[in-house]
């Protein structure tokens, strides 16, 4: 009986998750030009087709703002809107720390019950690191906004 409840619990937890990765993948509140963008970066997955422009507004070391550009399939929308969501209003050192978490947990590394809590709604894309063909799709736009914070 334990065992069928922790089940429910799991199947419940993946559909909450499944509603987070569907909503931000039709969201539009991250997904515009950027006016007064201060620096912006161009994301490609040649294998699927995903495309994205990422633009952010600096204040020193502070995102102040972030948007995208671009289109793709359902998950690398979310993730960039998940991503978005996350990073607005961090340092640019708290921004690499929470991308660094991601990458780790994508790539099925050691990443802690802490780490997961940091990233947020970003967990919800944990699952993608068993669909080998979908790992690009959730990590271009994490890769993009790294190259993008180390200009």
């Amino acid at each position: 009986m334990k065992l069928f409840l922790n089940q429910i619990k799991m199947d419940n937890l993946n559909d909450i998750y499944t509603d987070v990765i569907m909503e931000h993948s039709t969201a539009t509140y991250n997904k515009h030009k950027l006016e007064c963008a201060t620096n912006s970066e161009h994301g490609h997955n040649p294998s699927c087709g995903d495309d994205i422009t990422i633009e952010i507004k600096m204040n020193g070391e502070v995102i102040e703002d972030v948007a995208f550009t671009g289109h793709g399939c359902a998950i690398s929308q979310a993730s960039t809107s998940i991503m978005i969501d996350l990073l607005k209003g961090k340092t640019k050192e708290e921004a690499i720390e929470l991308i660094n978490i991601f990458l780790k947990m994508m790539k099925r590394e050691k990443v802690t019950e802490d780490e997961l809590e940091r990233i947020e709604e970003a967990n919800a894309l944990k699952n993608i690191s068993n669909m080998p063909a979908r790992i690009k799709c959730a990590e271009l736009a994490w890769y993009t906004m790294e190259s993008l914070l180390k200009k």
